[in-house]
């Protein structure tokens, strides 16, 4: 069974955040079950990288879920940093733009509106597998 997947790895966002990207950066990708082996290989170059959510892909290819994705998201292009390896997949998100469908989800379910909005690797998941599917 093939699953939409996110792995985030500190050291990348460590990384991404020293040359300018940002340390919000995470991994989206289809694979088949058990994904396990593949995020324990990691991509450019590092090891570390956690699986933060998977959700069924319904009959989603890669090429597709990654295409819509990038009509929101930027792309961080393997040819323009040679750290990544050649690595597809990797994106750079804007925490406004989690914040942003968090709060329209929570005010359509009619449930309260946090003060302050602490946003969580979870939550950038589910953004990104949202909108990679729509």
């Amino acid at each position: 069974m093939a699953v939409i997947y996110v792995a985030r790895s500190a050291r990348f966002a460590q990384w991404a955040s020293d040359v300018g990207l940002s340390k919000n950066v995470f991994k989206l990708g289809v694979a088949e079950e058990p994904i396990k082996d593949l995020i324990a290989a990691g991509w450019a170059g590092e090891t570390d990288w956690t699986l933060v959510k998977k959700e069924k892909a319904d009959g989603l290819s890669e090429e597709t879920v990654l295409a819509r994705l990038a009509q929101r998201e930027k792309p961080i292009d393997p040819k323009f940093y040679p750290k990544l390896k050649g690595a597809t997949g990797i994106f750079k998100v804007q925490p406004a733009n989690v914040e942003n469908q968090l709060l329209v989800t929570l005010s359509l379910a009619n449930r309260p509106l946090p003060k302050e909005l602490k946003l969580k690797p979870a939550d950038f998941a589910a953004y990104l597998i949202h909108n990679a599917r729509s």
